[in-house]
């Protein structure tokens, strides 16, 4: 007698290979995110377009901790919010269909968009001046980080184009009073841009936790430091980064 399909073998018999490969891969991500505490618990989200013609995207469903994320149990939306596929029938947050929707929508060739609530991020997002440069990391995003004004718990559409405005065509997004939001043409670049900006977000506070006058470097360092990092974005030199956190995920190093 046959016994019944595991739930992820059910799903990779509907799927394809890419998708699979594309699952397991934010999967990854969503793990990593919990090793390093970038997590809200079960309140953000990041999102990867399925490989293929439609315009479908994965995110977390609504209800599991990062930890707990399998390549199964992602839920895969449409960019109207159309569920396509939900094996643990949780649904999806509303807020990260709005946010990732939109940004999905707007930019067809950004297909990773990771958003967070962190201490750190939140503490940045709070100040009126936002991202400062005073370490090596914020310098990552001189004059290439965009930043969206608070407008309440992202549950109106019409916010959308206003998000979508605001970020452009960068890819790291300070929502005020809120968090931080990167992306990248693969995960790996999105993965990269958050890990510089929650690192120069944390190198922030604890800078201004010692209460002494910071230094701010001068705009023609910050920016030729900012264009090593362009390099080794267009370069994709991010992947070393990418696959030496999967090594050490796999390692249960982190």
């Amino acid at each position: 007698m046959t016994g019944a399909l595991h739930p992820a073998e059910s799903l990779r018999a509907r799927i394809t290979d890419a998708e699979w490969q594309a699952r397991t891969k934010l999967a990854q991500c969503y793990h990593l995110a919990a090793r390093l505490r970038w997590t809200d618990h079960i309140y953000t989200h990041f999102s990867l377009r399925v490989p293929g013609d439609k315009p479908h995207f994965l995110i977390n469903a609504y209800g599991q901790t990062f930890d707990e994320i399998a390549p199964e149990t992602l839920v895969k939306v449409d960019l109207d919010g159309e569920i396509i596929d939900d094996p643990t029938g949780l649904g999806i947050n509303p807020a990260g269909y709005v946010i990732h929707s939109a940004i999905h929508r707007a930019r067809p060739e950004t297909h990773a968009v990771l958003h967070t609530h962190t201490a750190a991020g939140i503490g940045v997002a709070a100040q009126k001046n936002g991202l400062l440069m005073i370490s090596q990391h914020s310098m990552r995003f001189y004059r290439r980080l965009a930043y969206h004004d608070y407008e309440g718990i992202a549950l109106d559409l019409d916010e959308q184009q206003r998000i979508v405005a605001d970020l452009g065509d960068l890819n790291a997004l300070i929502l005020r009073n809120h968090g931080l939001l990167t992306c990248g043409r693969d995960l790996e670049e999105a993965f990269y841009n958050l890990y510089y900006l929650e690192r120069a977000c944390v190198a922030q506070l604890a800078a201004q936790s010692g209460g002494a006058e910071l230094t701010i470097v001068p705009d023609d360092v910050s920016e030729k430091a900012a264009q090593v990092f362009d390099d080794a974005i267009k370069n994709k030199r991010y992947l070393l980064h990418w696959d030496a956190y999967i090594r050490q995920l796999q390692r249960n190093a982190l």
